[in-house]
């Protein structure tokens, strides 16, 4: 359950976005410790993202950071198999701009993934994928890597955007709000 000030999937990307600028900021090895340590970076980095007083950083510099890493699967690390793998599905159909969104289809939605964590991952959302792979870990999303979820987040808000899902709450329906509900949208043709 994020803070109890997320309200809209907005809130919610922006939330989980302060939780990465903490993690680099402070060399935090994963999401729950960040949260643990600095909540009050969190919550006030939170905060100036969604009244508009601070705002993320273009989808480029992450595109600079995959260019510039190793090239190795984003989830496992293998370096053989290497694929291009669209973060949000390219398969993706909102409306009927999904198949030539520059977005979705383009090099901000794409991380270098080995083929079985391509195969794995498939058509899921990247917290529905990061929840099968750590099935016994409840925050499962706090393992994510920083830079594919920044790409995703980015690249998710977009499609929230197109489909007039910013400002909604629980997309999924099961009475409350988590990262799941970002991926919802997935499943909605």
């Amino acid at each position: 359950m994020p803070d109890r000030e997320v309200a809209s999937i907005k809130d919610l990307i922006y939330y989980q976005y302060a939780k990465i600028i903490a993690r680099r900021a402070f060399s935090a090895s994963n999401g729950r410790s960040a949260k643990k340590q600095h909540y009050g970076f969190i919550k006030k980095t939170f905060l100036e993202l969604k009244n508009g007083a601070k705002n993320w950083s273009e989808i480029t510099r992450e595109d600079w950071q995959l260019v510039e890493s190793e090239k190795e699967c984003i989830y496992c690390g293998h370096r053989d198999d290497l694929h291009r793998e669209h973060v949000v599905p390219k398969s993706l159909k909102i409306n009927s701009r999904c198949a030539t969104c520059d977005t979705i289809q383009g090099i901000h939605n794409q991380v270098w993934a080995c083929g079985p964590c391509n195969i794995k991952k498939g058509t899921k959302g990247l917290y529905e994928f990061f929840r099968v792979m750590h099935p016994h870990e409840k925050k499962y999303y706090d393992f994510i890597p920083p830079l594919v979820e920044k790409k995703y987040l980015k690249t998710i808000y977009c499609c929230h955007q197109c489909a007039q899902t910013l400002n909604r709450g629980d997309l999924d329906g099961d009475g409350e709000m988590s990262v799941l509900d970002i991926d919802f949208i997935l499943h909605q043709a």
